[in-house]
């Protein structure tokens, strides 16, 4: 694990030392190198991918001959969505500061943690051909806290290189900037989709090559943000569908402005024929990860449209299911994490639009964050039980 090296002093960390397996252990604090920083963890956000992880559906961390290294053989400490506070700074460091003592607490830098670590996270020059095109998630050298075997955030401390830390210079709650590594995420997808050579596209000038409408499969996390970027950010004006079988859900999807449908009352296919005077979606965000809407995919989208790949899983199919979709020529567009060029200071780009869509209020996220965990001990029930109760729908710890 990253870091865990120290022998004078040690912390508590929440280690998932196999599947489904949560224990919490004393472990080495992490030692801050002179281009590093150490950070108190405030707070960490809760993905689908950690729950992934727990389950065994998912193993990210790989050998050199990239096989999976199973969690007995190395156990890992997950939590890749993190806030948190600058206590240490190495050497080499000069734009991050401390505070002198814990009345001065106050003015330590507020950080949101960028988890991957690249070219620029590396000091590696020259930078490798993903990271000098701006897909630094795709870096050759690539590795990621909380996910590829890198210890994570369900800690009290973290070390990671000065410019993976983004200061936060407002007053935004520290629960609601959790959510700039996922807003991240969703603005680089996006983005993905944009730099594509597609047949339809979003807010195109001709109108017949316009994006009309677009269908979302699932309105967690992904979803409710997918639906507020399209239309604050990018200033779509067309058509939002929301396929949802979570009634709370849907309901903060109609807020946001979509039109929501219950897969389980209503003929999907039927719906939207209806609701786009049956042209059918140009574009399809797949937000869910469930392997069973792939079969829905050719009767619910216009031939040559864009799908967009964004949640994983899609457990429960065979690859039978891609023949019709092969048939009408979609193009997929998958996307991974929050990748994007680096600001001048070395900071990524894509970190730092989000961080300013949450300050500005642009994207809002508090009103479904409908779990906080206060303790590193309460962290378990989140994975064993609340995250599949049918009111969860974004859980952080506070620390």
């Amino acid at each position: 694990m990253n870091h865990l090296t120290s022998k004078t002093s040690s912390m508590k960390a929440m280690v998932l030392s196999d599947i489904a397996k949560l224990e919490l252990r004393e472990v080495p604090r992490p030692v801050v190198q002179e281009h590093e920083v150490l950070v108190r963890v405030s707070a960490v956000g809760l993905c689908g991918t950690d729950f992934h992880i727990f389950s065994g559906q998912s193993n990210y961390n790989i050998n050199q001959r990239g096989k999976m290294i199973p969690l007995a053989q190395q156990p890992q400490i997950l939590g890749h969505e993190l806030v948190g506070m600058v206590e240490e700074v190495g050497s080499l460091v000069k734009d991050l500061h401390i505070g002198d003592s814990f009345a001065a607490a106050r003015s330590a830098d507020r950080v949101v943690i960028d988890q991957g670590l690249n070219c620029l996270s590396r000091r590696r020059q020259p930078k490798c051909e993903y990271c000098t095109s701006g897909d630094s998630h795709q870096c050759q050298f690539y590795s990621e806290y909380g996910i590829t075997g890198l210890a994570g955030g369900l800690a009290e401390y973290i070390a990671v290189p000065a410019v993976n830390a983004i200061p936060i210079n407002s007053d935004l709650e520290t629960i609601a900037a959790v959510l700039t590594e996922p807003l991240g995420c969703i603005s680089h997808a996006l983005d993905r989709v944009t730099r594509e050579r597609t047949r339809y596209v979003i807010n195109a000038e001709d109108s017949d090559k316009r994006v009309r409408s677009i269908l979302i499969f699932g309105a967690g996390p992904a979803g409710l943000l997918f639906i507020q970027y399209l239309y604050k950010v990018l200033n779509y004006d067309g058509l939002i569908l929301v396929s949802e079988p979570n009634q709370r859900k849907r309901e903060l999807a109609s807020y946001f402005g979509a039109e929501v449908i219950d897969p389980q009352v209503f003929d999907l296919a039927e719906v939207v024929q209806e609701k786009t005077n049956g042209r059918r979606v140009e574009c399809l965000i797949d937000a869910c990860g469930a392997g069973s809407v792939f079969t829905r995919f050719p009767a619910l989208i216009r031939k040559q449209a864009t799908v967009l790949l964004y949640g994983l899983g899609h457990a429960g199919v065979d690859l039978s299911v891609l023949n019709n979709l092969q048939f009408i020529e979609p193009t997929l567009v998958t996307a991974i994490g929050a990748s994007g060029g680096f600001r001048s200071d070395g900071r990524s780009h894509t970190y730092d639009r989000a961080l300013g869509l949450l300050v500005a209020k642009q994207i809002e996220v508090s009103s479904w964050i409908t779990h906080c965990y206060q303790s590193l001990e309460s962290v378990p029930q989140a994975f064993t039980r609340d995250h599949l109760e049918p009111d969860y729908i974004k859980g952080v710890v506070v620390l």
